[in-house]
Formats: C-alpha cells, sequence, structure tokens
C-alpha cells in the first residue's frame, strides 16, 4: 500500500532565521578556536622555551602554538600563547628550536563552519515540524484530501474474492470495461456514469466491492471515509474535497472511493443551527459542484458506499452526479454457500462438514458475519486441540454469534431454573404444535450473552420473503408460549417474558398498521412516515395525522392479536401438559436437548394434538 506524501509549503520565518544566524557564528567562533584550549601567559611560554621543553612551535600573525617535548602534569602536550614580541624569531633561532608559520585556514574549512550547522539546523527544524504537524493534526496540511492511495499492484482484490452478490458484480463489470477501453464502449456516444451508489445493510461487501472494481480495472484507487472530510477549521471540508477530486484528475483513470456517504452528504435543511451545520453544507455543496464540473471522459470514476441511503440529500442522488444505485443486499442461501467457498479454504475443514448445512442454518447472514462466523469455529475448535474444524463446532459458533457465549458461572437458584425450563419447553411445544413455524434446533437453559436465562433455537429451513396473517399469528404464539407457560404450571408471571412480550407486540402493531391484516381497521397503513431531513428530529414531536378514535381502535386491534395469541398458545400447552411437564423435568437435569431429543419431543406433541383433536370432534 502506497500513500500519497503531502507536500509542505515552507514559509520564510524570520525569527527562525535570526536565530539560525547567532547559531551559525557561534558554531563557526567554537570551530576556528576548537584546538586552543590549551592558552597559557606568554611570560610561561617564554619560560618553556628557556627550559628546552618545546619540540616545535607555529607562529601565527596573533598567536603562537606549540607542542611539548613531555606533556605537562596536568596532561597537555600542546599551549598556545598570545604573540606580544615581534623579534621573537630571534630568539627562537638563538636557542636552536625548530619554528614555522602557522597555516591559515583555507577555503574548504572556511566554507564546512557554515554550511555544516546550517545543515544540522535544517535538519532539526524539519523533524521537529514534522513532530509538530503530527501531534497538531497536520495543520499546515490540513486542507488536503486524506485519501489512502492505492496504485495498481497494491490492490489485490477482484470479482473473484467477492460472493454472494452476483448481481452487483454484473452492474460493475460495465464500469471496469469502459475503464479497460474507453474507446470501444463509447463508440455509440455512452460514457462511464459519474457517480455510482452502493447501498446495503452493514458487512454486505460493498468496501471490498469497490476495491475489487480497481483491482480488475488495474487503475488507481483513491479511498476516503465521509467523516475525514470534516474538521474543526472552518473551510476545510469543501478544500479537501477540491484537492481529492484535483488529485485524481491527475491520476485519471482512476476510481475515487467515498465511504459511509451519509456523514459527508445529509441532506440539507432548513435549520437555525449552525457551525457545524454550515460546514458539512458547504462541504457537500462543494462535491455537487466537483460532481457537476469533473468530465466523464478523462475516466474519474465516483463510487459511494452507504446503508442509510434515506438520509441523503436529493440534489446527490440526481442523474447526472450519482447516475446508478447499486443494491448489495443480504444473500440468499446460494450466495451463503458461495461467500462460504471464499472463506472456509482459508481454515482446515473436516472432510465430512456440508457447507450447505451450514448455510441453511446462518439465514440474514451479510457477509461479514460468514466471515466472523468461519473465525470463531475455528477458534472454538483450536480451544478444544482439534484437528479440523467439524459442523458442531460451526452450531456453537452460530449459537454463540446469536445468544452470546455461555455464562455457567451464572447459577440460578433451583426456582428460578425450573421457571426457565418450563419457560423454554413452553417455546418448543407451541412451535411443535403450529404448522408453518421454523422448525426447533435446540433447547437450553444455560444463561447466555447478557440477560437471556435460556433460549430455543429455532431455524428456517428456506429463505422467506412474504409471509401471511397467519403466519404471523403462530409467530406471535410461539413467542408467548413461554408466558403462557409461567401463567400455567405457577400461576403467575415473571420479567422473564419481558423481550418476547415486546417482539409479539411489534409484530401485531405492524399487522394492524403497515399490513392492513386486521379487518376492524381496514386495508389502511397508518405508519407515520418518518421525517426525511433527520438532523431537523429534535426540533420538535412529529404530529401524528390520524384521530384519537383511529388510535384507539388500533390500540385494541393490537391488544386483540396478542391476546388471542397467548390464550391460543394456553390451549396449546393445556393439551399437552403431560408432555410440558414431563420434557420440563427433563430438561431441568439435562440442561440442553439436541436434534435426537427434540424428536422425540415432536412426536409426543402431534399424538397429544392428535387426541386432543380427536376428542374434540
Amino acid at each position: 500500500m502506497a500513500e500519497a506524501n503531502n507536500k509542505r509549503e515552507w514559509r520564510f520565518d524570520l525569527g527562525y532565521f535570526l536565530l539560525a544566524a547567532i547559531a551559525i557564528l557561534v558554531f563557526q567562533q567554537l570551530w576556528e578556536t576548537y584546538g586552543e584550549t590549551n592558552v597559557v601567559p606568554y611570560s610561561e611560554f617564554y619560560d618553556l622555551l628557556r627550559e628546552g621543553k618545546l619540540a616545535d612551535v607555529q607562529v601565527g600573525d596573533r598567536a603562537v602554538r606549540a607542542t611539548l617535548k613531555a606533556p605537562l602534569p596536568d596532561g597537555k602536550k600542546q599551549v598556545v600563547a598570545v604573540r606580544v614580541d615581534p623579534n621573537f624569531a630571534q630568539e627562537l633561532e638563538a636557542a636552536k628550536v625548530v619554528y614555522s608559520g602557522q597555516v591559515q585556514q583555507g577555503w574548504i574549512s572556511t566554507l564546512l563552519s557554515w554550511v555544516v550547522p546550517a545543515a544540522i539546523f535544517f535538519f532539526i527544524w524539519s523533524y521537529l515540524a514534522r513532530r509538530v504537524g503530527q501531534g497538531l493534526g497536520s495543520v499546515m496540511s490540513v486542507g488536503q484530501s486524506r485519501a489512502k492511495i492505492f496504485v495498481e499492484t497494491d490492490i489485490k482484490v477482484g470479482f473473484k474474492d467477492v460472493a454472494g452478490v452476483d448481481e452487483a458484480k454484473e452492474e460493475l463489470q460495465e464500469i471496469v470495461a469502459f475503464l479497460k477501453d474507453p474507446v470501444t464502449y463509447g463508440r455509440l456516444g455512452a460514457h462511464v456514469p459519474k457517480g455510482i451508489l452502493l447501498v446495503g445493510p452493514p458487512g454486505t461487501g460493498k468496501t471490498l466491492l469497490a476495491r475489487a472494481v480497481a483491482g480488475e480495472a488495474g487503475v488507481p484507487f483513491f479511498s476516503i471515509n465521509g467523516s475525514e472530510f470534516v474538521e474543526m477549521f472552518v473551510g476545510v471540508g469543501a478544500a479537501r474535497v477540491r484537492d481529492l477530486f484535483n488529485q485524481a484528475r491527475g491520476a485519471a483513470p482512476c476510481i475515487i472511493f467515498i465511504d459511509e456517504l451519509d456523514a459527508l452528504g445529509r441532506a440539507r435543511g432548513i435549520s437555525g443551527l449552525s457551525g457545524g451545520h454550515d460546514e458539512k453544507e458547504q462541504t457537500l455543496n462543494q462535491l455537487l459542484s466537483e460532481l457537476d464540473g469533473f468530465d466523464p471522459t478523462v475516466g474519474v470514476v465516483l463510487l459511494a458506499a452507504t446503508n442509510r441511503p434515506e438520509v441523503l440529500d436529493p440534489a446527490l442522488l440526481r442523474a447526472g452526479r450519482f447516475d446508478r444505485q447499486i443494491s448489495v443486499d443480504r444473500p440468499d442461501k446460494n450466495g451463503r454457500l458461495a461467500i462460504l467457498g471464499v472463506h472456509l479454504t482459508r481454515i482446515k475443514l473436516a472432510p465430512d462438514v456440508d457447507p450447505a448445512k451450514i448455510a441453511a442454518m446462518t439465514p440474514g447472514f451479510t457477509g461479514a458475519d460468514i466471515a466472523n462466523l468461519v473465525n470463531e469455529a475455528a477458534m472454538l475448535a483450536t480451544r478444544r486441540k482439534a484437528s479440523a474444524v467439524t459442523l458442531e463446532d460451526f452450531t456453537a459458533a452460530i449459537e454463540r454469534l446469536l445468544a452470546g457465549p455461555e455464562k455457567r458461572k451464572r447459577i440460578l437458584n433451583p426456582r428460578e431454573k425450573r421457571i426457565v425450563a418450563y419457560h423454554e419447553m413452553g417455546h418448543a411445544i407451541v412451535a411443535m404444535a403450529l404448522p408453518d413455524v421454523d422448525p426447533i434446533k435446540k433447547v437450553s437453559i444455560v444463561p447466555r450473552g447478557i440477560g437471556a436465562l435460556g433460549y430455543t433455537m429455532q431455524m428456517p429451513t428456506e429463505d422467506r420473503y412474504l409471509m401471511t396473517r397467519s403466519e404471523l399469528v403462530n409467530r406471535m404464539t410461539v413467542l408467548l408460549g413461554g408466558r403462557a407457560a409461567e401463567m400455567l404450571v405457577f400461576k403467575e408471571a415473571t420479567t422473564g417474558a419481558a423481550d418476547d412480550l415486546q417482539r409479539a407486540t411489534e409484530m401485531a402493531r405492524a399487522m394492524v398498521t403497515r399490513y392492513g391484516m386486521e379487518q376492524e381497521i381496514g386495508q389502511a397503513s397508518f405508519v407515520v412516515e418518518r421525517p426525511r431531513y433527520l438532523d431537523l428530529q429534535g426540533l420538535g414531536p412529529q404530529q401524528s395525522e390520524m384521530s384519537d378514535e383511529t388510535n384507539a381502535r388500533i390500540d385494541g386491534a393490537i391488544n386483540s392479536l396478542v391476546e388471542q395469541a397467548f390464550r391460543r398458545a394456553m390451549e396449546i400447552l393445556a393439551g399437552c401438559a403431560t408432555v410440558h411437564v414431563d420434557w420440563a423435568e427433563r430438561l431441568l437435569d439435562q440442561e440442553t436437548f439436541g436434534e435426537s431429543d427434540l424428536a422425540k419431543i415432536y412426536a409426543e406433541v402431534r399424538g397429544a394434538m392428535q387426541s386432543r383433536n380427536a376428542a374434540a370432534s
């Protein structure tokens, strides 16, 4: 990975210049007098001469330097004295001492005495400026783009590494074709779209798709997050947008990728707010201007990703800016199987593991969820010191991801444990008695996660996109099976059904207000639309357009649906009371029921329901 290096602009600083000049002069003086540390009075120098202790002498214009025959008591071997007697040479001759004139410094020494200190101070200043710039957030380059630049050889990702989003890949292949051969694909007058928006839930592979496009096209890739445009300084965001597009034009053909576009492109609205709100609007305005200004024929493609398209400004999404929106949704079963094919090659897998079974157990999982699942399964297998990852490891990893890790140290008292056992068996028996309900895969009273004292795991056999009213009612009945078991056996409700009640109520509210499934209310939708401009949510409560009478009828219909589902769950458990009590007591001892135990329970529940129906008829 190669990142763009920010170029710094050096400015003349008078204070620094004066400080550097003084330091250079001091250094030069020290350079010249470096060897003159053993300075002695001239009289002492003369005595050393008379005593014959001088080996040789160098005579200068202002001073004389002598080397001693033997070091002095303080260890000195050379002495220097200021020259005061012009006739000193005659005395040296009379004393038969070798003497010579001192060689003055040449131009090289003089040049070094200026260049060396200047170079030292330059490097010190550069180092300090770089460190200070990093500490202050690169103030000197605050208006420059912070996009990471990946050259062609740095991107090792291609379409072969992206699975489960075949439709999105097909649409993006056109972009790759345009970037590789713009002449051929533009022969009929078409041009590459200016902007392409990848929309989808988190973890579905939008960023990976963008990198794969750059890897397949073999062009530079500018990657930046939407939040990196805005800083505390006014005008920085707009400056960074300009700098980013200028760099891209210079590197064309290339791809600009803006992740989390909603951080930059939120809808503009009339607001009394200022400061950061205005700064974001300026940044968005600059982005809109750049999208209008650059020529699509130069080969610059803007890719962006978001999981909140509803908050984006309409001007950003119009034709001519983001011309194409590509949905990157959660993968279906075949897509999950393809994603598993990519990730399973990175672990040591047991030969009897069927990826199709894992794909069937993971409905609703995104690509990131599946990657995390494979890693969790490998870690579980490593923890138990296995030689390969088995299907049981994947099952345990799914339970860990959905329900949280086991909390075996969370000890329940016997009464609470008994209530949890009957509660969970209530869910399981009601689910087994009803048609068109996802099958039960596991029942456990081992605490998991933050607040789950037990859980009943249901796994769909296929991906579902539509649901009927009866299927939704059956789901509500299964959710209320735990509360029904508490009331039927213990004659008292507990707080353990709080989540079940919330989910059942939300489902009933959607049936009444969104899907028009309640005859008393009619075929009408009463869903209050969320505000388009989410920045304005705090300005006041949103007014409901429904009358008080209609709201009362909706509340009554919701309560009626929940109550009907609860009574139905009570009837099922009353008809299977023997099965319920028998297997709840066994669950207290085993703590977990697998598929073999659940198959036996299913057979007994079906038998009890048939006997009840026969008696009723």
